[in-house]
């Protein structure tokens, strides 16, 4: 009984000596003074753990400001717009500041426009609205092989942009069709998120990239900085007082993120043949 007491009297005075510590660790970060900031680097293929941790810092009372880093040429289509739509909606609730790094293009842009204000530096590559889609054609090496393939489908264009052979006459017509209509929404979601008319982004959305000195005399960027700047801004408009805390995710690591990084792009892209992609490329 008397080992029972003492384990039981330990696990008592170790929760009170971890409560004292929390009461101090409060008074030594003050909970109300803190900008959460988000990095987004590299190709965009996914949006869910960015818009997972943008949810969680809308929700959390304690961050007053979000910066988002990017240092990104894009990527695929649907997880930029589900980054731009998740920025939006933050930008609702909390003020939500861009700094660009090395380049913030394509789909890099399209996420940051809808932001509170951006910064760039003045040697940022960024801009570039516009849409690709590649689609490897390996019909000659095919018929050096000796190889052909045999196509049974349910529709005339159910195996359009296969890369086993050229594109048609109409079937180049409709995928164009495709690729002008998304480029119609990435100008759609710059003037709405940067408060411009769809004509003025038009003339400037021919996939051409910018500096940030160029942006900012286009009006796709707010002012010229660094991170710091942008972490300074943040904690200016939120109200924040003195020096603010920044909060930062540890990044995480994956087998498969490893693997993706020792496999050249152009091989991952091959699978699936036709991917839409608001992508720069140098």
């Amino acid at each position: 009984m008397k080992k029972v007491f003492f384990i039981i009297l330990g696990l008592f005075l170790l929760l009170i000596v971890v409560s004292i510590l929390l009461v101090m660790l409060q008074k030594t970060i003050p909970i109300g003074d803190r900008v959460a900031l988000i990095r987004i680097e590299g190709v965009i293929t996914d949006s869910r753990e960015t818009t997972e941790e943008l949810k969680e810092y809308v929700k959390n009372p304690s961050i007053k400001a979000i910066v988002l880093r990017i240092d990104s040429p894009g990527g695929a289509v649907a997880p930029s717009q589900e980054i731009y739509e998740e920025v939006r909606k933050a930008v609702a609730k909390k003020k939500v500041l861009v700094s660009m790094g090395s380049v913030a293009a394509s789909g890099g842009y399209y996420i940051a426009s809808p932001a509170t204000r951006i910064i760039a530096n003045p040697g940022t590559l960024t801009g570039s609205i516009g849409v690709i889609m590649e689609i490897p054609n390996i019909e000659g090496l095919m018929n050096k092989l000796g190889i052909k393939t045999e196509v049974v489908k349910s529709g005339k264009h159910k195996d359009i942009a296969s890369i086993f052979r050229g594109i048609g006459k109409e079937e180049r017509e409709i995928l164009q069709g495709v690729l002008d209509n998304v480029h119609t929404q990435f100008i759609k979601a710059v003037a709405e998120g940067r408060k411009m008319l769809p004509s003025d982004v038009e003339k400037i959305a021919d996939g051409r990239v910018f500096t940030g000195e160029q942006a900012l005399k286009a009006g796709l960027i707010d002012e010229l900085g660094n991170l710091e700047d942008a972490v300074q801004a943040a904690a200016k408009l939120s109200g924040i007082k003195g020096e603010p805390v920044i909060v930062s995710k540890k990044e995480r690591f994956s087998l498969i993120d490893l693997i993706r990084e020792g496999v050249p792009e152009e091989l991952t892209d091959i699978i699936p043949t036709v991917k839409l992609k608001y992508l720069y490329r140098p």
